[in-house]
């Protein structure tokens, strides 16, 4: 029988604090039916060692070690799909976050929300390489998606299965599976959490993490603004090009043949027609050939270009 809840949780050499983090989720996890996966992202620290002692004694304890370092979105990725829970909680394995809030964050889902998020207000990390860039991308994700939450970074969050099942995620986009989430119709919600001081080791994330997740975050607004119409933006662009091109083309002979003039600037004015239409011609095709990829894609993969939360009545009837 599988679990009601499914513990992820992403690791890399992290032994020094896999102790601690055993003897919270013990305690955070008393009275509920959870299995706990680790996924080791490639640690050379003995990390996994530890957790297949640990799997000795507590029969929860699964364990996916990569073959090498792919990456915190792709070991919350992988944890996800093997989870076998009707709901999927993450939760990071430095000992920052308290196991001690999953109950809260359980008790979100059972008022109706599909997605809970934790919210560290009280963040014990260095102000200007943790906190401050943090805070910046958190306003700069709620500001172009229009999900708005204080704390996309933290880990700690409660998933229902259905709204993060199939969900294909890369590069940095694990910070922005709440708004994967939002996007597909899931119904976000956001607690206050508790975090505590780092004990051991330092964090393998820096400053230069949070301009990758500002251009995912580009890739994430554009596939699902424009994934089922990317010729509008981009047809859009080349309208606007032809358009400026044929100003610039028509001004030097507005000036030549209505106002009789000669001036040197008009070779320029025609050049820059001439590569404003090439250019505005360029993204006309782009988008064209954007739309025989998206309904090749659709196709191919059986996909529709929208979800269905529930039929009522569910007559089973022609689908």
């Amino acid at each position: 029988m599988n679990p009601r809840l499914s513990v992820v949780v992403p690791l890399l050499n992290e032994s020094e604090n896999l102790p601690g983090l055993f003897e919270s989720l013990h305690r955070g996890l008393t009275g509920l039916s959870a299995e706990i996966l680790f996924i080791d992202d490639g640690s050379r620290d003995g990390s996994a060692a530890l957790i297949e002692q640990c799997q000795k004694t507590d029969p929860r304890v699964r364990l996916i070690s990569f073959a090498r370092n792919f990456g915190q979105t792709a070991a919350l990725s992988a944890g996800i799909e093997k989870a076998r829970g009707e709901v999927i909680v993450t939760l990071d394995a430095d000992g920052q976050n308290d196991p001690a809030d999953i109950p809260a964050l359980l008790a979100v889902l059972d008022q109706g929300a599909d997605v809970a998020c934790g919210w560290r207000r009280t963040r014990h990390d260095p102000w200007l390489s943790r906190r401050l860039p943090s805070a910046i991308a958190n306003r700069i994700i709620s500001w172009v998606t229009g999900v708005a939450l204080h704390d996309y970074g933290c880990t700690l969050k409660a998933f229902r299965r259905s709204a993060v099942e199939g969900l294909r995620l890369y590069g940095e986009m694990h910070r922005l599976i709440p708004v994967w989430c939002a996007w597909r119709g899931a119904v976000i919600r956001e607690i206050e959490v508790r975090h505590h001081p780092r004990a051991h080791g330092r964090s393998h994330y820096g400053i230069g993490r949070t301009f990758k997740v500002l251009l995912d975050l580009l890739t994430a607004k554009f596939f699902f603004s424009f994934l089922t119409s990317p010729s509008h933006p981009l047809g859009g662009l080349g309208l606007v090009f032809l358009f400026l091109g044929f100003l610039a083309g028509l001004f030097p002979i507005l000036d030549k043949f209505v106002f009789n003039h000669w001036a040197v600037y008009r070779i320029p004015f025609m050049i820059l027609s001439v590569f404003l239409g090439l250019l505005g011609m360029q993204f006309l095709a782009l988008g064209v050939l954007a739309e025989i990829l998206v309904r090749i894609y659709y196709e191919n993969k059986g996909e529709k270009p929208y979800r269905v939360k529930r039929v009522v009545p569910d007559d089973a009837g022609p689908r």
